[in-house]
């Protein structure tokens, strides 16, 4: 394996495991244990709510692909521009906070639940300050680690 593939996929692996684990957390701290069953039903619509331990293996298995999804996304980012990698407390913030606004704008209208506002101020502030600490920085100072080791 080449040294750039291994620091991609230790940017990306380390970054999305990390934010699998905090937003999966902090979510079933908020919202109860149903929310793997949630995450399915973005895909499954809403029988999935009533689904056993396969519909809730399948929620978690969709959130750590989202994970990655975002830090696959942020690490090719920072092989264009070189900010990210030099300002992650910056980027890392405004990138959970863009992750926040993608996951309620885009991927939720689009999904088998069609879930869309109106919103409540308070929970959209919550969700933006969440996704900023809890996405967006777990990410971005993994790629500040890992994407340029041996540079």
């Amino acid at each position: 394996m080449t040294s750039a593939r291994r620091r991609a996929l230790l940017s990306i692996g380390v970054g999305g495991t990390l934010v699998g684990v905090l937003d999966l957390t902090q979510a079933l701290i908020l919202f109860g244990k149903k929310v793997p069953l949630a995450i399915a039903a973005g895909l499954l619509g809403r029988q999935a709510f009533h689904g056993g331990p396969g519909t809730y293996a399948l929620g978690v298995l969709l959130h750590f692909f989202i994970a990655f999804t975002f830090a696959a996304i942020y690490y090719a980012g920072s092989r264009r521009f070189v900010f990210p990698i030099e300002h992650p407390l910056i980027c890392g913030l405004f990138f959970g906070a863009a992750v926040e606004n993608v996951m309620n704008l885009v991927v939720l209208p689009l999904s088998a639940l069609h879930a869309r506002g109106p919103y409540r101020l308070h929970d959209l502030i919550l969700g933006l300050v969440v996704h900023a600490v809890v996405v967006g920085l777990p990410i971005a100072y993994s790629v500040r680690r890992f994407a340029n080791l041996g540079s």
